[in-house]
């Protein structure tokens, strides 16, 4: 049966109740912010999917259960104390979620409230006239400044579950650390960033920092120009990429030290579990982390590991922890890009091979042109502009990234130890650093690398899906047709 049939569609789809049942709860908690009557229409468009009576009840409830249930979950995230304080100039004990962004007329950074208010979630506005302190990840600060809501430009940080944002007047160091498990974690990151920095020049340790942890708050602005003109700026976001590359390393090393099949897996996940966290517990970064950690469950419980089950339950997990999640440009590039992977790569790997294309090529320019073309309407949606180069970029840089991302995951390893340790992995590490800022450069002064190009509204990006599918189905049966030729 094909696919592009759509009663085969269908009936593949209910061959597998299990996977259509968390597909509806997922779409329940999608829809949890449109009108009542569209929910209900999901619901009834999910039963009729489901088809037999009991599947189809099960499909149906199970969109109103994610919907009533992610409507919950907003409203408890929703609850605030600080409302009286609105207005008024606070001041306040924060601990510091991240480091400071560059924007335009200064930073901003994430911080969770000691006092008052504790608990309590806000953005901090740092103009380019503050003197803010030197500060870790985890560290106390005492801020002061006027309270206020969080703009129309700022409600990013409403989806990481800011209430309110402090105008920054001035900061204080109160040498204090946030405690508990979290204590472990920024020690681990401490000392993993200090063992990043070793021996590298400025720009290398901050594009290591990058590919390893997913900080690129200290790139410099050329370097984040051509990383995001080249099509590159996945590689300094925490992603699928470095959760598969960690379990590969993992596995390898544990592999060779004799390790039982079990005990492997136990301790990849493990691995995933504290490197979320370290890599700042950002929406894609959970969703790679939700994914490997299924994985690897299935592959304890001795079954195959199924990645559309997988997909949905890290998207189901994500969205019930964090229902606006869905909002975030980075959630939604993470799915499509895996999608798209899954839907479109072997095929793009066959015909490459056909044409005698060299295997290690080809898979990576069938992934790379997968990625590019499933996550392109959302680039056009979001940041109105595609990089043209982005393919040509993404092939040169592929063979440098599992290196670097190894011989940086191995330094950061030893830098638990002690951060001199990590200088001749770092050492290795810099020409192949110093070759993926040339690509990226390189890539990016090609004239007319970048165009400027919208989809305004919602209606718009659905037709530009629709419009890359139709295509793609139109090419499949031309292949099809040559052939039986």
């Amino acid at each position: 049966m094909r696919l592009a049939d759509p009663a085969a569609a269908l009936e593949v789809v209910r061959r597998h109740p299990r996977h259509l049942v968390l597909a509806a709860l997922v779409a329940g908690l999608l829809a949890a912010p449109l009108p009542q009557r569209w929910v209900l229409v999901i619901a009834g468009a999910a039963a009729a999917v489901g088809g037999r009576a009991a599947l189809a009840l099960l499909a149906a409830v199970a969109v109103l259960a994610g919907a009533l249930g992610a409507q919950a979950r907003l409203a408890a995230l929703d609850r605030t104390q600080l409302g009286p304080l609105l207005g008024a100039t606070v001041t306040a004990r924060a601990v510091l979620l991240e480091q400071p962004r560059s924007v335009r007329y200064g930073a901003t950074a994430l911080v969770r409230l000691r006092a008052p208010a504790a608990g309590e979630r806000v953005m901090l506005r740092i103009g380019s006239r503050i003197a803010w302190p030197p500060a870790a990840t985890g560290a106390i600060v005492l801020v002061s400044g006027r309270l206020r809501r969080l703009g129309p430009y700022e409600q990013h940080y409403a989806r990481r579950g800011a209430h309110a944002a402090i105008t920054v007047a001035s900061a204080t160091p109160t040498g204090a650390r946030r405690g508990g498990a979290w204590r472990l974690v920024d020690v681990v990151r401490g000392r993993a960033e200090a063992a990043l920095d070793a021996g590298l020049a400025r720009p290398q340790r901050a594009l290591l920092r990058g590919m390893v942890l997913g900080q690129d708050h200290g790139l410099d602005a050329r370097q984040r120009d051509d990383f995001r003109d080249s099509g590159l700026s996945h590689l300094v976001a925490a992603s699928g990429q470095n959760v598969a590359l960690l379990a590969a390393l993992a596995l390898i090393v544990l592999t060779w030290a004799g390790a039982g099949l079990r005990p492997r897996l136990a301790a990849v996940l493990a691995l995933i579990a504290l490197y979320v966290p370290l890599a700042g517990a950002g929406p894609s970064i959970q969703r790679a982390g939700l994914m490997g950690g299924a994985t690897i469950v299935a592959a304890l419980a001795g079954r195959p590991a199924s990645r559309w089950y997988a997909l949905l339950l890290a998207a189901a997990l994500t969205l019930a922890w964090n229902p606006r999640a869905s909002g975030d440009p980075g959630w939604q590039l993470s799915f499509a890009a895996v999608v798209a992977i899954a839907l479109v790569a072997r095929g793009a790997r066959r015909w490459l091979r056909r044409r005698r294309v060299p295997p290690v090529l080809a898979d990576a320019a069938a992934i790379t042109f997968a990625a590019t073309v499933g996550t392109a309407p959302l680039i056009a949606f979001h940041f109105s502009e595609l990089s043209l180069v982005s393919l040509a970029a993404n092939i040169l840089a592929e063979p440098a990234v599992a290196p670097i991302m190894w011989l940086g995951m191995g330094a950061a390893t030893l830098g638990q130890l002690a951060a001199p340790l990590a200088l001749a992995l770092n050492g290795a590490n810099a020409v192949l650093l110093g070759y993926v800022g040339w690509v990226a450069h390189t890539a990016a002064g090609v004239p007319h690398a970048v165009l400027a190009v919208s989809l305004h509204g919602p209606a718009a990006l659905v037709g530009a899906y629709a419009a890359i599918g139709l295509l793609a189905l139109a090419v499949r049966q031309l292949g099809r047709r040559r052939a039986l030729d």
